[in-house]
């Protein structure tokens, strides 16, 4: 019988207590430091998107981060300075700040008064101090409670401006979670390409833009662009954009300085803005897939009030740009209208290449269409017998009561999927079986899904034929062997996935399924561990002399054991990717055609646990 239900039951919360018990409201996923993503840079943003606005607003040109090997984090800027009065306000109270004040912080990221509470209130270690005409005050909290504080005002001939000093709490984050430099460098270029006059001062190293977000662009771009990329700028808009010779659409896009990764109202008005006025322009109805085939582009605007779809603000969810109520889309398209039609009447070289790009689109779009009608065929043909899909009964593109809940595990060899399917819920959990090594796909032109069988079937399945948005399972669940052939096949599909059908993890569709390597037991007691460290807190825990039994594959874990591994304790890691440049890099170097130096790396580094000659073979 449930508990009676009483008013003892009522609990009110303190700001800190509530950050801290629900962290993933304020700053998203904890995680550990691999995703840029993760809470430990979402904090870190936090307390420089309040230096980044002071220098919005005018003030201070320099910004120092400084951060530790022992992970101590320290931001100094040359702003205004918080008023000294006010400095337990700022640092502690929900919901206080002078960004609610539009006179003061016009186009500001951080305007709930949430920002650097939550960094106080998940630091085992928080400092802050401000310098105002020659007079100074500070704070130091533990976990946002008060342990230090210079109560009045001092006098401190030091610069104008806010100094915070923090540290994490190793109890709320993942115990290995580490800040990665190189995260953090990004994240600095960004704010100097985003500001440009500003210099952000990282651990003493540099960074300054002279030209702003042409200066992304150029970085972030691996192909030659077609013609000079085109700058425009407005008030409270600024876009850089080219074409390549690459097949797929690459966005960058900013809002009051923030890096929407998601995108949000604003991309999806530029994507529909430019399909109008390039097709005005030349007087045809050129595809929008046209259009935009090859498309690289950064978008930046500041407008008054934003609303985002999370409070780690990655997808812009405002419909207006002011509180007049101008929509994003008639901004966007206003702006290109005057701006990009002006631009390409003076410079009919760009005019022509940009046309030149739409028709060699268009062609290539047109040449797959016989391939493609071909692939669907055979995909009907087999869609009522084909062994190699168990599908079930609800599906995400139904939108039924249980859509969220549906998924598809990719799996290799007949033996895995047969074990998966037996213990599966038919309901929301599909199977589709790999015949082995997929091809790989890298640098191959989009018709290689179509005449590749496999990969047309498995297209078919997703139901992405045309777009993800009749996408037929939420979750798309690589999983493959926990050895060499395993994490090769592993690589295939997401190189494939991630040319082709970028969207599907960029919307953290794709996942990857954690299998057990071990499984330990006694008389009494089972335990699967998923790494060398379980194994032994495991022998450990149980009666001496367990039986050991090591998975090399999935055909090796019987119906009944998968049950609980693809069930609700599940485990999985979503497949995350960064955007632009890096990613490229990374594919060119892991599944490109430069054997000999990938061969050397991955000697150099391999684990004394995994057998050489295994790995080299599988290269």
């Amino acid at each position: 019988m449930a508990g009676e239900y009483t008013e003892d039951n009522i609990r009110s919360l303190d700001w800190k207590e509530h950050i801290r018990m629900r962290p993933g409201m304020y700053i998203g996923k904890l995680g550990d430091g691999t995703s840029s993503d993760d809470g430990i840079y979402i904090l870190l943003k936090e307390v420089i998107d309040n230096s980044i606005d002071e220098h919005m607003m005018g003030h201070g040109k320099e910004i120092k981060v400084n951060i530790s090997e022992d992970g101590e984090v320290k931001v100094r800027d040359y702003g205004r300075g918080i008023p000294l009065g006010k400095l337990y306000d700022c640092a502690a109270k929900i919901n206080t700040g002078a960004k609610y004040d539009s006179e003061a912080f016009q186009k500001a990221v951080g305007l709930n008064g949430v920002g650097i509470k939550a960094v106080n209130a998940l630091s085992n270690y928080f400092f802050i101090q401000a310098w105002r005409e020659n007079e100074t005050r500070s704070i130091e909290f533990k976990a946002g409670e008060v342990v230090n504080e210079i109560e009045k005002p001092q006098k401190d001939e030091a610069p104008n401006g806010t100094q915070i000093s923090y540290r994490v709490d190793t109890t709320v984050f993942p115990k290995h979670t580490k800040i990665k430099m190189e995260k953090v460098e990004r994240m600095c270029r960004y704010y100097a390409y985003l500001n440009p006059g500003l210099t952000i001062n990282l651990n003493g190293k540099k960074f300054k833009s002279k030209n702003g977000l042409l200066d992304l662009l150029n970085e972030e771009m691996t192909e030659q662009p077609l013609y000079t990329p085109i700058h425009l700028k407005g008030e409270d808009i600024e876009i850089v954009f080219t074409h390549t010779q690459e097949s797929s659409e690459d966005y960058y896009t900013f809002v009051n300085g923030q890096n929407t990764t998601q995108g949000g109202t604003h991309l999806a008005a530029f994507r529909e803005a430019f399909v109008k006025v390039i097709r005005d322009f030349y007087k045809k109805q050129y595809d929008p897939s046209d259009i935009r085939h090859g498309i690289e582009a950064v978008i930046a605007i500041r407008i008054q009030e934003p609303v985002f779809e999370s409070q780690t603000k990655t997808k812009l969810g405002s419909a207006t740009v002011s509180p007049e109520g101008e929509t994003v889309r008639t901004f966007m398209l206003n702006f290109l209208k005057s701006q990009l039609e002006n631009h390409l009447y003076k410079h009919a070289e760009v005019a022509e290449e940009i046309q030149k790009r739409i028709l060699y689109a268009e062609k290539i779009r047109k040449d797959l269409k016989g391939i493609q009608k071909i692939a669907k065929e055979r995909a009907r043909q087999v869609k009522v017998h084909n062994k190699k899909l168990r599908d079930c009964k609800f599906h995400y593109n139904t939108k039924n009561k249980r859509a969220e809940e549906t998924m598809i595990f990719i799996t290799e060899g007949d033996s895995a999927s047969g074990s998966i399917t037996k213990s599966r819920d038919v309901e929301t959990q599909a199977v589709f079986s790999l015949r082995g090594k997929p091809l790989n796909t890298y640098g191959m032109d989009k018709k290689i899904i179509y005449q590749n069988e496999e990969f047309a079937l498995l297209q078919a399945a997703l139901g992405i034929e045309d777009d993800i948005e009749n996408l037929r399972y939420n979750r798309v669940i690589v999983a493959t062997d926990a050895d060499v052939d395993g994490m090769h096949i592993r690589l295939l599909l997401l190189t494939f996935l991630l040319q082709f059908f970028p969207e599907l993890v960029r919307n953290g569709h794709v996942h990857i399924l954690e299998t057990p390597l071990f499984r330990i037991r006694d008389k009494k007691r089972t335990i699967y561990c998923y790494d060398e460290a379980e194994r032994v807190r495991a022998l450990k825990e149980l009666n001496k002399n367990p039986e050991i039994t090591r998975f090399k594959g999935l055909g090796e874990i019987s119906p009944g054991e998968f049950g609980f591994m693809i069930g609700p304790d599940m485990r999985t890691h979503a497949v995350k990717m960064e955007e632009g440049k890096k990613l490229r890099e990374l594919l060119h170097f892991y599944m490109g055609k430069n054997t000999p130096d990938r061969q050397q790396y991955i000697i150099s580094n391999l684990r004394e646990d995994v057998d050489s000659a295994e790995v080299i073979e599988a290269i």
